[in-house]
């Protein structure tokens, strides 16, 4: 199984979905997909959407889950990474209207470049980056946040 984690931002992100959906439709993604869509609307036969979770079923789920497909959400990533789970992450960005900034797409090339995570950057393709976590090994997640708040007060500070 496949959990996919959109969070609870009020803006929708149906892009994340259809490149997922055809992932699915390429054969890269074979196996039951569970999303999180929270307030995207999204029609899909493929996909089981649930629009929340609790916190007891998003637990079962990250555990029970082969990898993670998830929004750029450092709660949603923190969680998975502490499941050991590979992540892909795909940034909400202000251009398709998604988020209000870009501060998820650089907050994620700071994760992707201390090797946490893989991300999906406009253009890629998603099958190539889920064939790839094959062979990926994330750099293991401490519990010590010291790093990751570095990271975000580094990126506050940059502004």
């Amino acid at each position: 199984m496949i959990l996919v984690q959109l969070g609870t931002h009020e803006l929708q992100f149906p892009r994340m979905l259809k490149l997922i959906e055809k992932a699915i439709d390429d054969g890269f993604i074979q196996e039951k997909v569970i999303v999180q869509c929270g307030s995207t609307k999204y029609n899909t036969d493929k996909m089981e959407l649930v629009e929340n979770l609790s916190y007891e079923r998003m637990e079962k789920l990250t555990k029970e889950a082969s990898y993670i497909l998830t929004h750029g959400g450092t709660g949603s990533i923190i969680t998975s990474l502490r499941h050991n789970k590979k992540v892909v992450a795909f940034p909400r960005l202000k251009k398709y209207n998604e988020h209000n900034d870009d501060h998820q797409e650089e907050i994620l090339k700071e994760m992707e470049s201390q090797g946490y995570i893989k991300v999906y950057h406009d253009e890629d393709d998603l099958g190539v980056i889920i064939e790839s976590l094959q062979d990926f090994k994330p750099k293991e997640f401490s519990s010590d946040n010291s790093k990751m708040v570095y990271i975000i007060r580094n990126f506050i500070n940059q502004e």
